[in-house]
């Protein structure tokens, strides 16, 4: 598959004043290619967010990208550049054309007092200049690929939508400039598991319709299991594993993969094994030394805690566990 995006050693700190610094993300490397559904999965403040915004350089003060590169491969063109060199005004063309995303929370993200049409308008006239029906007609057609009612949502206010109809204006929103990348950031929080399971078939259909790429952030691993090609597991701002979708829940290599595979109830078989990860994640103004999962790892050894591990390569996958082999061997097979 064709590369879109490789991020390269991404580094995102934030100013605390006295208090130093916190290093949200650090060193991330990854590709996106040309056509793929992939999924950033970890815990709340595991970096996931901050990650997604420094894609799109919309990391907000005190926060500020330390390092790394942002390799964007243009159509036609043999050689990348490099995101992270763009000035403002070049990077903010970039957005909603080339990269758009999706934020979390539906509701915070409208503006209460416009019309979707009107919300919709000043999306695209924001980066394009062009005339009120051709742009209608345009958020028309991508209001019913989100199986949305034109002649209905346009009119409407925000507070006269539901939580899923909402969210489905933002998708629908981030489709109007044709972007070849969209960032979905936790897209079905706190909408029930009915409106979650529409909203995901939706994005599926639109991913095969547009051969969009997509990076999807959440926490949910049922969700994942529906949509994603491959996943990248995130800890305390750092990738620790990353493997296709199947490998990952059959086989995972990571004891924080196997932890959060292990917390998800189901409802049917036996819950006996189910369990939570003990702890909490590290305070990252002072992230423990080695691996930073050793705290909490119930494979944790002085090596553990003395030295870092790198991120490994393995078969079709990475890996960053100096007992990968050992959890390999001892991971239950987990159903799709």
């Amino acid at each position: 598959m064709k590369p879109l995006l490789q991020v390269r050693d991404l580094r995102v700190a934030f100013d605390l004043g006295r208090h130093g610094f916190l290093t949200a993300v650090d060193g991330v490397s990854f590709d996106l290619a040309q056509g793929e559904f992939i999924a950033l999965v970890g815990e709340s403040g595991s970096g996931k967010s901050t990650t997604a915004l420094a894609l799109i350089r919309l990391v907000p003060p005190p926060g500020f990208i330390s390092g790394g590169r942002l390799l964007w491969w243009e159509e036609g063109k043999g050689e990348p550049v490099d995101l992270l060199r763009f000035s403002e005004a070049q990077m903010r063309e970039r957005r909603w054309r080339d990269i758009a995303m999706v934020f979390q929370g539906a509701q915070n993200a409208l503006n209460p007092v416009m019309r979707i049409a009107e919300q919709m308008m000043e999306t695209v006239r924001a980066h394009q200049a062009m005339p009120r029906d051709e742009i209608l007609d345009r958020a028309a057609r991508c209001l019913r690929m989100v199986r949305l009612e034109p002649s209905r949502v346009l009119r409407a206010y925000p507070h006269e939508l539901s939580g899923g109809m909402r969210q489905r204006v933002l998708i629908a929103m981030s489709l109007l400039m044709n972007p070849r990348l969209l960032i979905l950031d936790e897209p079905t929080t706190a909408l029930d598991v009915i409106t979650q399971a529409h909203i995901l078939e939706i994005l599926r259909e639109i991913q095969e319709q547009m051969g969009l790429t997509m990076l999807l952030l959440t926490h949910d691993l049922a969700v994942v299991a529906k949509t994603a090609h491959r996943v990248l597991i995130m800890y305390a701002g750092q990738i620790v594993e990353e493997a296709p979708t199947v490998t990952l829940f059959e086989s995972p290599y990571h004891p924080y993969t196997r932890g959060l595979l292990q917390a998800v109830p189901t409802l049917r078989g036996d819950l006996t094994g189910k369990r939570p990860i003990p702890g909490a994640p590290p305070d990252l103004r002072h992230p423990p030394p080695g691996c930073r999962f050793h705290p909490r790892c119930p494979y944790a050894d002085e090596m553990c805690r003395r030295a870092e591990p790198e991120l490994e390569e393995v078969g079709n996958r990475r890996v960053a566990c100096h007992h990968w082999r050992r959890v390999a061997q001892e991971a239950p097979a987990q159903k799709l």
